[in-house]
């Protein structure tokens, strides 16, 4: 630019003369760089449109067109030092993924924390980690509560709670006061660097659409030379030859493509998603199948509670408080799922005594001065109510749990893999951003696949697959489509490979389905590979859209040259404003896509959150209304109106007031989010139901003062019950489907 500029004054100053020697000077200087590119483009067995390059300076200096050489040498210099910083741009969110990696840690040596290399941390030591350092390895909190930033993993802005014991992954950052935590696995092994081996395989592959640069450079070669001969030959002017290939240097395409793809990985970065190169990306934006793993990808991946079944004249809070007490001292993946359900029973859990845990049978102890049996049936049904509830298991695909008391069956715990709350959501979203056919697998038996399937409405459902079937069935929807498998198992892993790509749910997936996935989420959040589609489509779009027409416009400018009414010098000014529009275009990709779900607020996500945790609380009593359904008529009337006036109470002081506080503060805010107060119309029906169903409720109670409820009421009464049960499971599940699973969902 120095010498161009310098030229320009002595032109000015009437120094014609040196002038011109000092653009030619300029040229001949770019063309020794360029002529290095393209002799190692030869020895790669490549030739790409860098020649054109060459040909156009060495060109310039033949025909003495010495100010276009020097804008072609400039010209060269600020394509490749665009280009370097649109990559070095595009990427800066992947260094600093590499940058955040820890490289020491305190270790708790005599009872003293001291500084070592990270390196040296071994399964076992005692850590501290200060306020504001990234935790070092993967471990459990071993004193203090940990309150962590786990933006850089999970691409949540609010901070996370870890109590003591409680697994913590490394990278995430200490938000609030020390804690001291036990490490588990080594700085190698641990999650974030991980994270960053996978991270830093996005630089070692390119995208097809970058590829198709290099194919396209083989034809747009020799067209240009044919095109300048053309020109020189019909005309008898070298300078329009000059002037073809000044125009056509350097290819948009190249410059375009890079930029665009790199943007979009960076972009994905932000979002908690590890895309494996830009080969990867691209696919990813041209899928239209999606195939899912049920178990850890559609669903939760553990056990939950569904329900509790009493045995006649026994509760159901009472079945799950004594079964709960029991399992707190057992490592059964049930009994931990069980002691969760039953941990919000205001009255806390009673502590057990002579606790003896039978593996593959159950755990047995004393509570309250009766013994208590948890675990398998130990004979065959002997009665009525038990057919009928392993009947109902069965039917269900629920694992069982039995609880005894004193030898009688008291009741049967249902436990079942939920259903992500974020799932239905995500394959719709997945669905607006051009999935056209979902498949769920699934090793799992055809009636529990089928109910899954049913609830979140996918295409197809193929149960009971093996491994070896899984591929099969990915590789025949591959030959159709281009194909997109999710899993997170280890006998995911040969279908992730065989898919066009693999997506691997990282945060609690198995390591050889990571390694065999093209994009990786490093969140447990499945709504993550809807952000991931979003940019991917839009990155291929701006990189084709850029190179579409920047090369349009060379290609337009190459003819007019042709036809010599382009002169070099203005050509070359032309192609750098060509060039420099396509590769601002190409930044574009860096910048939020429009998304498949709307932006929500930190103070609506806040607010989703604490109605969310509302809905945790007043589940479990739920129950507690068609259980009482169930008893009317078979059991004294004035146990029942006990019991009736307990759930009235339940309803009326906290049921109630969550619904009207979602009425007045949270369906306000989503109506904000959703684009109109309309979107929440059908939810405030639901609430107006809920309400008519409680007051129908008290009438029958006000009817009963004299005692118990009258027989002509028990119907209406059964009826008000099973209503009020099916009504409030529908509308709790529409309201985490429809709102509370967007919790998660704002922008990282």
């Amino acid at each position: 630019m120095t010498g161009l500029l310098a030229g320009v004054a002595f032109h000015v100053a009437g120094a014609d003369t040196t002038g011109d020697i000092v653009w030619a000077a300029v040229t001949g200087v770019a063309l020794v760089p360029a002529t290095g590119w393209v002799v190692s483009a030869l020895r790669s067995g490549r030739l790409g449109v860098d020649a054109i390059a060459v040909l156009a300076l060495a060109g310039a200096l033949a025909v003495r067109e010495y100010l276009a050489g020097a804008v072609i040498g400039v010209m060269l210099a600020t394509g490749r030092a665009l280009e370097d910083y649109a990559l070095r741009r595009a990427r800066r969110d992947l260094t600093a993924l590499y940058e955040r990696a820890p490289h020491s840690a305190r270790r708790y040596e005599d009872g003293v924390p001291r500084l070592v290399r990270v390196e040296q941390v071994h399964p076992g030591d005692l850590l501290l980690v200060p306020s504001g350092e990234t935790v070092p390895v993967d471990g459990v909190v071993a004193g203090g509560l940990a309150l962590l930033d786990e933006s850089a993993l999970t691409g949540e802005s609010l901070p996370v709670e870890h109590a003591v014991g409680e697994s913590v992954r490394s990278g995430v950052v200490n938000a609030d006061a020390a804690f001291d935590l036990r490490a588990t696995r080594s700085a190698a092994e641990s999650t974030y660097a991980g994270v960053v081996r996978l991270a830093r395989q996005t630089e070692a592959d390119s995208a097809p659409v970058v590829r198709l640069a290099d194919r396209f450079a083989a034809w747009f070669l020799p067209a240009t030379l044919l095109l300048a001969g053309a020109a020189w030959l019909l005309s008898g002017q070298p300078v329009r030859a000059v002037a073809v290939l000044v125009v056509a240097t350097p290819c948009p395409l190249l410059l375009a493509a890079p930029a665009a793809i790199a943007s979009g990985l960076s972009r994905t970065a932000r979002h908690g998603v590890v895309v494996k190169g830009g080969g990867a990306l691209e696919r990813l934006g041209q899928a239209r199948t999606l195939i899912l793993d049920k178990t850890g990808t559609l669903t939760a991946g553990r056990p939950q509670v569904a329900d509790v079944v009493a045995a006649p004249g026994v509760r159901a809070d009472d079945v799950l408080r004594l079964a709960a007490a029991v399992d707190q001292m057992s490592s059964h993946v049930l009994a931990a799922a069980i002691v969760d359900a039953a941990r919000v029973h205001p009255a806390g859990l009673p502590q057990p005594a002579e606790v003896q845990e039978v593996p593959g049978t159950g755990t047995t102890g004393l509570v309250e001065g009766r013994r208590i049996e948890v675990g398998k049936a130990t004979a065959a049904a002997a009665s009525e109510w038990e057919r009928a509830q392993r009947a109902r298991a069965a039917l269900d695909g629920a694992m069982t749990v039995w609880v005894t008391v004193d030898g009688e069956a008291a009741g049967v715990i249902l436990l079942r893999d939920a259903v992500r709350a974020d799932a239905a959501r995500t394959l719709r979203r997945l669905r607006a951003a051009g999935i056209e056919r979902v498949v769920m697998l699934t090793g799992d038996r055809a009636e529990v696949a089928e109910s899954v399937g049913v609830v979140l409405g996918v295409d197809q459902v193929l149960a009971e697959q093996t491994p070896a079937a899984k591929v099969r069935a990915v590789r025949q929807e591959a030959a159709k489509a281009v194909t997109v498998m999710v899993g997170d198992g280890i006998n995911d892993a040969p279908a992730l490979a065989a898919a066009d790509v693999g997506v691997a749910m990282g945060a609690h997936g198995s390591a050889a389905s990571t390694q065999a996935a093209d994009v990786v989420l490093t969140t447990d959040r499945l709504g993550r590979l809807a952000d991931a589609m979003d940019v991917a489509r839009r990155s291929r779009r701006i990189a084709v859209q850029s190179a579409a027409a920047g090369m349009t416009l060379s290609l337009l400018a190459m003819i007019v040259a042709a036809a010599g009414a382009l002169p070099p010098t203005a050509g070359a000014l032309l192609q750098e404003a060509i060039d420099v529009t396509v590769i601002v275009n190409a930044l574009r990709a860096l910048r939020p896509a429009r998304r498949t779900q709307p932006m929500v607020d930190a103070s609506t996500e806040s607010m989703l959150r604490r109605f969310e945790m509302e809905h945790s609380s007043l589940r479990p009593s739920l129950e507690l209304i068609r259980e009482t359904a169930d008893e009317l008529g078979r059991y004294p009337t004035a146990a029942v109106l006990d019991r009736l006036r307990e759930i009235h109470g339940f309803l009326t002081e906290r049921l109630l007031p969550h619904e009207r506080a979602e009425e007045r503060r949270l369906y306000p805010a989503m109506g904000h989010v959703l684009g109109s107060p309309e979107a929440t119309m059908t939810m405030s029906r639901a609430h107006a139901e809920i309400e008519r169903l409680v007051r129908w409720l008290g009438r029958h109670l006000a009817l009963a003062e004299d005692g118990e409820p009258h027989p002509e009421q028990l119907d209406d009464l059964r009826a008000c019950l099973y209503g009020l049960h099916a009504v409030l499971l529908l509308h709790f599940d529409q309201e985490e489907e429809a709102y509370f699973s967007m919790s998660a969902g704002s922008p990282a």
